[in-house]
């Protein structure tokens, strides 16, 4: 798969997203140009051997249309529970494989590039400030509003890794005390557990139990129900998918009072799914983080949404990585 290329031409660089149902992985130029990029399934592999063989496989596809491997800076890796100091996966609750997986190690080996690894949402934040909203910023914090809530907080144009490496749980931080339980953690009252897709569903099946306002919710069976039927019943004007987002919001701008007081950044990025919903949980969201807040912090802050199109934010993320 080698090749020599002559010097004149640009360096690229390789991102690789490991989620727990799918990969996707893509070759980035310096300006955050994803020229191409594929996919392939995380779950159906019961051993990371087969992963990476499959991996290798579909990339080296891509890697010889984008003019060989020498134009290849190296390879960036956003994956769950992914550590940047040691690169290694470790105890992934979403991923098949279990324990501590080395995995720079192994794609280092794999394709003799030099590989850099961290989790999924320090790579979202990383892509957002190399090429989206948060580009010239200092200070900000990412938060992923997806299946769960991941979060990367820069300070000082540094990414907060921490001592070990797992600075930036934010999602795991305990908004309500002994409150709803959550399945993969155990504990009780995250902040994952209410402002997640999964918190939004959890909390339309509370508000449907707790009062018979009328809703077309409950016309979907209880295990159907998801955070897209919250939110087209809420644009079709109904009370209580308003009601859901309403108090999703108010959780979610209670937490981010807090995250506020904790660094002082100049933007807080939401990125995800649930973003789409816009004003419907954006607006509940501002007024109580404004709510939340000591005067010295009033009106400081800005709630973006993410520039990066979701599709490719978490390739550019994690393809921003190999750049540094």
């Amino acid at each position: 798969m080698s090749s020599t290329i002559s010097p004149s031409l640009e360096a690229l660089a390789i991102g690789i997203d490991i989620g727990g149902t799918g990969t996707k992985f893509g070759i980035v130029d310096k300006v955050g140009n994803v020229l191409f990029s594929s996919e392939i399934s995380t779950k159906k592999h019961k051993t990371i051997e087969t992963f990476i063989d499959e991996l290798y496989d579909s990339l080296s596809v891509l890697i010889q249309k984008a003019g060989g491997i020498g134009r290849m800076k190296g390879i960036g890796v956003g994956a769950p529970n992914g550590n940047f100091y040691t690169g290694t996966i470790e105890y992934a609750p979403n991923l098949p494989w279990r324990g501590i997986i080395p995995l720079a190690k192994l794609i280092q080996d794999k394709f003799q590039l030099p590989v850099v690894l961290t989790n999924d949402a320090n790579a979202a934040a990383i892509g957002e400030m190399m090429y989206g909203a948060a580009k010239g910023m200092k200070d900000f914090i990412m938060i992923t509003l997806g299946t769960g809530v991941g979060s990367g907080i820069v300070a000082n144009g540094q990414l907060i890794y921490g001592h070990d490496g797992f600075a930036g749980e934010l999602g795991h931080t305990i908004t309500i005390p002994d409150g709803r339980y959550h399945e993969g953690t155990g504990k009780k009252g995250s902040l994952e557990s209410y402002a997640s897709a999964t918190g939004v569903r959890l909390t339309a099946l509370e508000v449907m139990e707790h009062t018979d306002k009328p809703s077309s919710l409950r016309d979907l069976p209880k295990d159907e129900l998801n955070s897209k039927h919250v939110y087209d019943a809420a644009m079709q004007g109904d009370e209580v998918a308003k009601e859901i987002f309403e108090y999703t919001g108010k959780i979610l701008g209670m937490a981010l009072a807090n995250f506020v007081m904790f660094s002082s950044p100049e933007a807080i990025i939401l990125f995800g799914g649930l973003t789409k919903a816009g004003d419907l949980i954006l607006k509940p969201t501002r007024e109580h983080m404004e709510a939340n807040l000591i005067q010295v912090f009033h009106n400081k802050v800005k709630i973006l949404v993410s520039h990066l199109k979701e599709s490719d934010a978490a390739i550019l993320g994690a393809s921003a990585l190999a750049w540094e």
